[in-house]
């Protein structure tokens, strides 16, 4: 059983919470701390579950930690953490800035602990469907728009809402990226509240990304375009579409949708198709992945090193905008 400790008892702290709980089988959640008092003892007296007025004290205690903290103390609770070779689960984005993942990448050579990053949108359903699905994507486009809600507003809105999508097209594209251009307004707050950013991969593919948090309504969707195939991914309501080019063979039905592409090239299909989603939730499953890979030894999808890269790149994006 791994011991382990939750520091952060916000919106998402409560959500881990609750899902460490049940996951019983796999974590003995000694406690949490909070630099709330008020709350974290409000909380505990509710759930039932140790509060500690002292960090230092519960990190002492585990074999693990969940930082859903603000992510200027991401790095600090972190390296505390690593220092004491403590597994790290911890919020997106891994760090507030650049140089502070890097060193927590060095760190975790001298300390090889198990690092995650809760890019969430790895696990969402529709995402791990469509996934076996994506092959060499030449073009994506992305929107990720979201109602006003004055929680996050204190960053960027690349670092709040475009990150996720850009952590999803590292993980697909898996190429370098060679060109970056970005345009963003603050409109409300301080920082960019909506920015498009246009990426061009090493390999050719191309990116375009638009994350707003002054819509009418939400949106998550993803649309991949590759030869003789669409995937769409709806993250918001997991689902998934697919638009396939097939060849013709023999007659086509009456229903068929058949294109003519001119003279001396076969004729082709469209085949459009909503393949099953099987609906997990996906903070429940990335800490389940975190437990796997800390009993037995196994790999995480999401780890330093890909939220380094994330983040890289968001920042990369921002550098262009101021």
């Amino acid at each position: 059983m791994i011991k382990i400790g939750l520091f952060g008892i916000g919106h998402l702290g409560k959500i881990h919470l609750r899902i460490l709980k049940g996951l019983s089988q796999s974590f003995d959640l000694v406690g949490f701390y909070d630099i709330d008092t008020h709350e974290g003892k409000r909380v505990s007296e509710e759930q039932g579950i140790p509060f500690f007025e002292d960090p230092i004290a519960l990190l002492n205690l585990v074999d693990a930690i969940d930082l859903v903290v603000p992510t200027p103390f991401h790095f600090e609770w972190a390296k505390k953490a690593m220092l004491l070779n403590k597994h790290v689960f911890v919020e997106k984005p891994v760090t507030q800035t650049v140089e502070e993942s890097q060193a927590l990448l060095i760190l975790l050579k001298e300390h090889p602990v198990v690092f995650q990053v809760g890019h969430v949108e790895r696990f969402n359903p529709a995402f791990v469907a469509a996934k076996p699905l994506l092959k060499a994507p030449e073009f994506i486009e992305t929107h990720r728009l979201a109602q006003f809600n004055p929680r996050g507003t204190d960053v960027p809105v690349v670092l709040d809402l475009m990150i996720h999508d850009l952590d999803i097209i590292l993980n697909v594209v898996q190429s370098p990226v060679v060109s970056v251009s970005a345009s963003g307004v603050a409109v409300v707050s301080k920082s960019h509240d909506i920015t498009n950013a246009r990426l061009v991969f090493e390999n050719g593919s191309v990116a375009n990304l638009t994350a707003s948090r002054i819509s009418l309504k939400n949106m998550r969707k993803s649309r991949f375009f590759q030869r003789d195939a669409y995937v769409g991914i709806d993250f918001l309501n997991k689902s998934i579409e697919v638009v396939r080019l097939e060849s013709l063979e023999g007659e086509p039905d009456p229903y068929d949708m058949v294109l003519d592409l001119g003279e001396g090239v076969p004729a082709k299909k469209l085949s459009i198709e909503s393949p099953p989603i099987y609906p997990t939730n996906a903070i429940e499953e990335e800490l389940k992945e975190f437990a796997q890979a800390i009993s037995m030894n196994t790999n995480v999808s999401v780890d330093l090193t890909a939220g380094h890269e994330a983040l890289d790149l968001a920042y990369r994006i921002l550098d262009i905008l101021e």
